[in-house]
């Protein structure tokens, strides 16, 4: 075996190349150093700790869980429309027509979306009459991208709802309805749709408010929500944070065409009974009876209830009636107590407000009401809603 033998050369190239490697790999062992200490540190994040932070995850798992189970409900519209288009008023000139003759009207397919949501196993979906508004064609497309022609089971263009249906399923996925009287400013707003085309978003905001008169012609009041609602989503779904359906989106205010935190829906308790009356083939005649309501939102009511002496009574205080209206004809005045509508207990406004709907125009409801605290009752014949009084029920 061969000796080794350090010469004064070797052992110089030696401690040469040891100092080039140090040079070389000190800065990256420094920077592994220091990953590790941030990236592999074993202290508790002391934000976990956080009672606050506790609640916001668990909000935050409540949101995964209502998209979990929402979002299956909710569906995409699409529509398709012929139109017709004229000729340009050039060729309506009758010399023209003389050497040419008459030209063909073209046609051009014209192509909407919106949203829906289900509301039956068997295949009932709740949108806007706006979004199937005198088109040809209605798909459907469902939560997991199977597609569907929907027929248009009726609509109503007062309160902009309608009812499409999918034939031939048994076992969809229907939405839970909530309550929207007992919603409350300051509550959880969530809207789930196809804003843009886009494939089911879900927004999160607050309730605004719930009593916005926008002009509406069926004198309903419209739940406000800064969850973002866009072009698409009208006919989705607003739900409150139980997963339950209070609102079915229906316009947004807005100079850009985008949404600016100003959502409008339609209650899900007026829904209902529009939606019952097209499921049975009736025709919506908006009837009213001319009396608008004291706001119970409104933070001054319980000193304008103590005042009348009605502290801690449950019912509604009649701001104004109409000029000959139907309950001026019967006998109601300003500032009546109503407490009861067909022996229902009157603890919100749209108690009155569907029992007039569900009747219809010419038939008669029963108001039962305190006046100078003394009960008393009345009968009202329903009558068609007036133009000018498109604000009041």
């Amino acid at each position: 075996m061969k000796d080794w033998k350090i010469t004064p050369a070797v052992f110089t190239n030696f401690i040469l190349l040891s100092f080039i490697i140090g040079i070389l790999f000190s800065p990256f062992a420094g920077s592994c150093k220091g990953a590790k200490d941030v990236v592999f540190a074993e202290e508790e994040n002391p934000l976990l700790k956080s009672k606050a932070i506790g609640n916001a995850v668990d909000i935050q798992q409540a949101l995964r869980e209502i998209y979990k189970q929402a979002s299956p409900s909710v569906v995409r519209i699409e529509t398709e429309q012929i139109v017709k288009m004229q000729a340009h008023p050039f060729f309506n000139d009758p010399q023209f027509r003389h050497f040419f003759g008459t030209p063909q009207e073209r046609e051009s397919k014209r192509q909407g979306l919106g949203s829906g949501f289900i509301i039956s196993k068997d295949g009932y979906i709740v949108t806007n009459n706006h979004v199937v508004a005198n088109v040809d064609k209605i798909t459907v497309k469902v939560h997991g991208g199977k597609s569907y022609t929907a027929r248009l089971i009726g609509s109503d263009q007062i309160s902009d709802l309608a009812l499409v249906k999918i034939d031939g399923e048994k076992n969809l996925t229907p939405v839970f309805l909530g309550d929207s009287d007992s919603i409350r400013v300051g509550d959880f707003g969530i809207a789930i749709g196809n804003p843009f085309g886009l494939e089911s978003t879900f927004t999160f905001g607050v309730i605004s408010s719930t009593g916005q008169d926008i002009n509406a012609a069926d004198g309903v009041s419209r739940i406000q929500t800064d969850a973002a609602i866009n072009p698409g989503n009208s006919g989705g779904p607003l739900l409150n944070i139980k997963g339950e359906v209070i609102g079915i989106n229906q316009m947004i205010y807005s100079q850009s065409g985008g949404s600016v935190g100003i959502g409008f829906a339609i209650p899900i308790n007026h829904v209902k009974v529009v939606v019952e009356k097209l499921k049975q083939g009736k025709k919506i005649k908006p009837g009213y009876i001319g009396v608008s309501i004291v706001d119970p939102g409104d933070p001054n009511i319980d000193a304008t209830l103590s005042a009348f002496g009605l502290k801690d009574k449950k019912g509604l205080l009649i701001r104004d009636i109409a000029l000959n209206s139907p309950a001026m004809k019967a006998g109601l005045r300003q500032y009546d107590f109503i407490t009861q509508v067909d022996n229902v207990a009157a603890e919100s406004f749209s108690v009155l407000k569907n029992a007039v709907l569900r009747k219809g125009v010419g038939e008669v409801i029963e108001v039962k009401f305190l006046r100078s605290g003394k009960p008393e009752s009345v009968k009202i014949k329903i009558e068609e809603i007036p133009l000018r009084d498109q604000q009041q029920e």
